[in-house]
């Protein structure tokens, strides 16, 4: 059964066929193979609860039972489901499974693209085995008896509509999304379920009358352009299926589109202070990891929650590219400054820089800013970098994170967490 419709095949004979697989409750499935004293109790992989740094970052499907939701903090997990198991994460070993999965999937194509360490898109329109339905099911059988854990997968036209199918059964699923059938099973779906719509673009659609995917998908563009920008001629093809992007080749590099560190902290943040400091490390690991790439960035971003889990982001532009750390911490401080007045407690802060080019072709040279103080800020920076690779992250910290011990010294730059790398 091939995943075109056999009536109409020759309607459809130039379609892709795209296999989305998303290996189930990633984390905490590995950890259950593992620890299988675990596997009838609700497990979740997070951070350090004692710092507070308590996310869940996966949860098994016992803990779904109890609402358990990733992004949460443990506490509020716990408040559900009392009996829940929390493990540290170990990403080296969930590395290991990812490239096993990967290997599985090179035998039935080379155009392999992954979302993360968990998701992968393959294309297998010009694969000897390119019937969809069977070679997913194949994939989901082999995952599951070669690496003990569960996949679930969606074979469809395009990518945005397999991504969506392999999340419309879980666990251990197999959903085709057809041009026949899409209208019925996508545009039926909340409007949260499209990527890269979320919280805060779902509250802005449904401002304007706009709930479900179908929704999105007959508005009238120009209405989805005014309230979301360009954000709005994405989702509008997403929504309707023109979705073209190729999938990309195993051997290719994923371009490093943003490079950024964020952290909950241990105490709520009250202060402009707590943030000011806080922000210094999170620039510090930021810059050091461009440097290191050998990237130039001229895009800063942050993000703030509050203590009732309220998100917003902001960005601005600066007037050169750069990679010192006291540019990028002067302008994430700024910007903050001028977006958030802490009307509530803070809980966890971000800083990302992206727009990059790399720091070895030439660039203009500055004609307000002192090109020697810019060269001595440079040089300090790869001083300070030589000594903290040698000595460790805290051998020269600046006087003013000694004011508070506790939301200071932490080490975004070795400690932090891997997430799917984004999918524009």
């Amino acid at each position: 059964m091939n995943i075109l419709n056999s009536v109409d095949k020759n309607k459809y004979k130039n379609d892709r066929i795209i296999l989305h697989s998303d290996c189930n409750s990633f984390y905490a499935s590995v950890e259950c193979l593992h620890h299988p004293e675990l596997r009838n109790k609700p497990v979740a992989v997070s951070g350090d609860a004692e710092n507070r740094h308590g996310i869940i970052l996966a949860k098994n499907e016992i803990a779904k039972k109890y609402n358990v939701k990733t992004g949460e903090a443990i506490w509020q997990a716990k408040q559900k489901c009392p009996e829940l198991v929390t493990l540290p994460p170990r990403f080296e070993l969930y590395k290991r499974f990812s490239k096993m999965a990967r290997r599985i999937y090179s035998d039935y194509t080379d155009r392999i693209e992954s979302f993360g360490l968990d998701e992968a898109w393959l294309d297998i329109t010009h694969s000897p085995k390119n019937d969809g339905l069977k070679t997913a099911l194949e994939i989901k059988s082999r995952i599951k008896e070669e690496l003990g854990i569960t996949v679930s997968i969606g074979v469809s036209f395009n990518k945005i509509f397999a991504k969506f199918g392999s999340d419309y059964k879980k666990p251990d699923a197999v959903t085709c999304i057809t041009r026949d059938n899409y209208k019925d099973i996508v545009w039926n779906s909340p409007a949260g379920d499209l990527l890269y719509v979320g919280r805060a673009t779902r509250k802005k659609l449904n401002c304007i009358g706009i709930y479900t995917i179908g929704d999105i998908a007959n508005a009238p563009l120009e209405i989805l352009r005014k309230h979301l920008g360009k954000w709005g001629d994405l989702i509008y093809g997403f929504a309707n299926g023109f979705d073209s992007s190729p999938v990309a080749h195993m051997d290719e590099n994923t371009e490093v589109k943003s490079i950024g560190n964020s952290t909950t902290t241990p105490r709520d943040m009250k202060t402009f202070e707590d943030v000011k400091a806080v922000m210094y490390v999170l620039c510090d690991s930021v810059c050091r990891r461009m440097r290191e790439q050998g990237f130039l960035a001229k895009t800063v971003g942050i993000s703030v929650r509050d203590n009732e889990l309220n998100t917003f982001t902001r960005q601005c532009t600066l007037e050169d590219y750069t990679n010192l750390t006291k540019v990028i911490t002067e302008n994430a401080v700024s910007l903050f400054k001028r977006s958030c007045n802490i009307q509530r407690p803070l809980r966890s802060v971000g800083v990302s820089v992206t727009d990059f080019v790399h720091d070895n072709i030439p660039h203009q040279i500055s004609l307000l800013n002192s090109e020697e103080k810019l060269k001595q800020n440079e040089q300090l920076d790869k001083t300070l970098d030589r000594l903290k690779k040698r000595f460790g992250n805290y051998v020269v910290r600046p006087a003013a994170l000694l004011r508070d011990k506790q939301l200071s010294s932490f080490n975004p730059k070795d400690d932090h967490t891997i997430h799917p790398v984004g999918y524009l």
